[in-house]
């Protein structure tokens, strides 16, 4: 996996969740792999984050106070600016039902919680190298 990291460099990432522990754990694994790390803490925090910062790709929780991941998704994918920002749903459910919603509300991916260092780094590869 070394080499595949190697690209990760100039990737900014956004990861939203409630959960310091999630939040740490990602940004942990993210900046080993030489990743921008830009946190927040539910969809309010994050949307104005996305505005100052332009994230190449976001990871987003589903279940956050005030503001949840699918009406967050759908905000920044109604966004002309941030439409074609890819966008990763983070869920501890991995039902049928939570997948299709997100899909509705315009995510990329689902993974479910606790993901691996691997699936991270995989969603960004697969949605970060070689787009326009």
């Amino acid at each position: 996996m070394a080499a595949n990291e190697d690209h990760l460099g100039d990737v900014k990432v956004m990861v939203v969740d409630d959960s310091k522990t999630i939040r740490r754990t990602a940004e942990t694994l993210l900046k080993k792999a030489g990743c921008t790390v830009i946190t927040a803490t539910d969809g309010f925090e994050a949307l104005a984050k996305i505005a100052d910062n332009h994230p190449d790709i976001i990871f987003l929780d589903i279940m956050m106070p005030r503001l949840d991941g699918y009406q967050t998704c759908a905000l920044i994918k109604h966004n002309q600016e941030f439409k074609k920002t890819p966008v990763i749903m983070l869920s501890s459910k991995d039902g049928l039902f939570d997948r299709a919603r997100g899909r509705i509300v315009g995510s990329e991916q689902y993974l479910t919680k606790p993901f691996t260092k691997d699936e991270l780094l995989g969603a960004i590869s697969r949605y970060t190298s070689g787009n326009p």
